[in-house]
C-alpha cells in the first residue's frame, strides 16, 4: 500500500506492507535513524516521535496508521542550525550517557514545556516515566529538562533565552 505524510514539514510517500511498524518506516525508508528502535513492545521509549502533536512509542504503530498524518521526530527538534532548548539541555546537563534514550526522552521533554512552561519534578518524572534510561539515574536528565525550563526558545532569535 501506498502511504504519505508530512514528516518534520516535509511531505513523504512510501510504498509499504501493511504490517510494517512506523519505527522501521522512519528509521529505514526515510533514514531518520535518531529514532531508535529498543524494546519492540513499548516499554523503553526510545522511539517516542510525534503523531499530529501526540507523542507515540513508533514501535506500536503501524505506519498505515500514519497515512495523512504530521510526525515530528528528533531531527525535527534542530531549527535552522538552532538547537532546541531541550537538546541544548541535554548536552550542557550532561542529560545524555549511551544516548539510546536521548531521542525519545527529548522528544517527550518538549511536548511536555509546549504544554507546561514550568513543569515541576513530579511533573517532569512523572512525564517521562514511559522512558527508561539505563545508563544515568535521571537526575541529569532532570535537570537537562529543567534548564530548557529556564531557557525557552527566544520569539525573536529562535534561540534559547
Amino acid at each position: 500500500m501506498q502511504v504519505r505524510m508530512t514528516v518534520n514539514g516535509d511531505e513523504v510517500t512510501g510504498d509499504i506492507e501493511p504490517r510494517l511498524l512506523l519505527v522501521h518506516f522512519v528509521r529505514d525508508h526515510l533514514g531518520l535513524t535518531g529514532t531508535h528502535w529498543g524494546c519492540d513492545t513499548s516499554n523503553c521509549g526510545a522511539c517516542v516521535l510525534w503523531m499530529d502533536g501526540e507523542p507515540v512509542k513508533s514501535c506500536t504503530v503501524l505506519t498505515a496508521m500514519a497515512d495523512g498524518r504530521e510526525l515530528r521526530t528528533v531531527e525535527g527538534m534542530e531549527v535552522d542550525g538552532v538547537l532546541d532548548p531541550v537538546q541544548e539541555g541535554f548536552m550542557r546537563e550532561h542529560g545524555l550517557q549511551c544516548g539510546f534514550c536521548t531521542p525519545g526522552m527529548m522528544m517527550t521533554a518538549r511536548w511536555l514545556l509546549d504544554r507546561d512552561a514550568d513543569p515541576d519534578e513530579t511533573t517532569i518524572r512523572e512525564t517521562i516515566s514511559g522512558q527508561l534510561c539505563r545508563c544515568t539515574g535521571y537526575e541529569n536528565i532532570l535537570r537537562a529538562i529543567r534548564w530548557a525550563a529556564d531557557h525557552p526558545v527566544s520569539a525573536t532569535e529562535g534561540a534559547p533565552a
